[in-house]
C-alpha cells in the first residue's frame, strides 16, 4: 500500500504552490494527532490528509475537484478505500457519503488549519509557536480575516466531528486549540518556525 512518502511524491508532482503544500502538510498534522488520540493508525490518518488536495491546483474547482484527482489515485494504483475517504471531504459533489471517524477528521481539519496558518503569518516573527488559541479566536470574528474560511462550514462539520467521534464533547474551540497543537508540533515542517520571517528581512 502506498505510503506517506509516497504521498509526499505526488504532491510535489502536482503541486508548485508552497502555500497549497503547506495546507495539506497541516492538514496531515492534525490528522495525525487526532489519529493518535481516537487510538487509529497515526501514519494512515497522514497519509490521507497529506494527499486529499494534491489535485487541486490542476482542478481548481469544485466540478472537477476531488472527482479527477480520484481518476489519477486509481490509475497510479492507490488504494481504493484511501480513494473513498478523499472523495467524502466533498460530498455534495462526488455523492460519497462520510461514514467513518477519518472522514469526519478529514472535513474538520481541513479549513481550520487554514485560520491557524493566516493568523501565523500575519505574526512579524511567522513562528507558529507564538500563537495562541485567543488569538486565533480574535481573527475568528474578523470575517475579512481568512475570508476563504467559511466560518459556518467549520462549525458544522466541527459539529459532526464532535458526535460522531467524541460522543458531543468536542467543542469548536478545544478542536481548535488541537489543530494548533499538532501544527505546532510540525513547525519546521510547515516552515512556521520563523524562517519565513528571516527570508523577508
Amino acid at each position: 500500500m502506498p505510503d506517506r512518502a509516497d504521498a509526499w511524491a505526488l504532491v510535489c508532482e502536482f503541486v508548485q504552490d508552497e502555500g497549497l503544500r503547506r495546507h495539506m502538510l497541516a492538514v496531515s498534522a492534525a490528522m495525525g494527532w487526532y489519529a493518535n488520540a481516537l487510538g487509529a493508525d497515526v501514519a494512515y490518518w497522514e497519509t490521507v490528509g497529506l494527499l486529499h488536495d494534491f489535485d487541486w491546483e490542476i482542478h481548481p474547482d469544485l466540478d472537477r475537484h476531488p472527482i479527477g484527482g480520484a481518476k489519477i489515485l486509481r490509475e497510479r494504483g492507490w488504494d481504493e478505500e484511501i480513494i473513498r475517504i478523499i472523495l467524502s471531504h466533498y460530498t455534495e459533489g462526488t455523492a460519497v457519503p462520510r461514514e467513518k471517524p477519518i472522514d469526519y477528521a478529514l472535513l474538520a481539519c481541513d479549513e481550520i488549519t487554514g485560520l491557524v496558518i493566516a493568523t501565523t503569518l500575519v505574526r512579524p516573527s511567522k513562528n507558529i509557536s507564538e500563537v495562541t488559541l485567543s488569538s486565533i479566536r480574535k481573527k475568528w470574528k474578523d470575517r475579512r480575516f481568512a475570508a476563504g474560511v467559511g466560518r459556518e462550514h467549520v462549525e458544522a462539520v466541527t459539529a459532526d466531528f464532535s458526535r460522531e467521534c467524541f460522543e458531543g464533547s468536542l467543542d469548536l474551540w478545544t478542536h481548535g486549540q488541537n489543530v494548533l497543537t499538532a501544527m505546532q508540533g510540525a513547525a519546521a515542517i510547515l516552515e512556521l518556525d520563523g524562517r519565513l520571517a528571516s527570508l523577508e528581512a
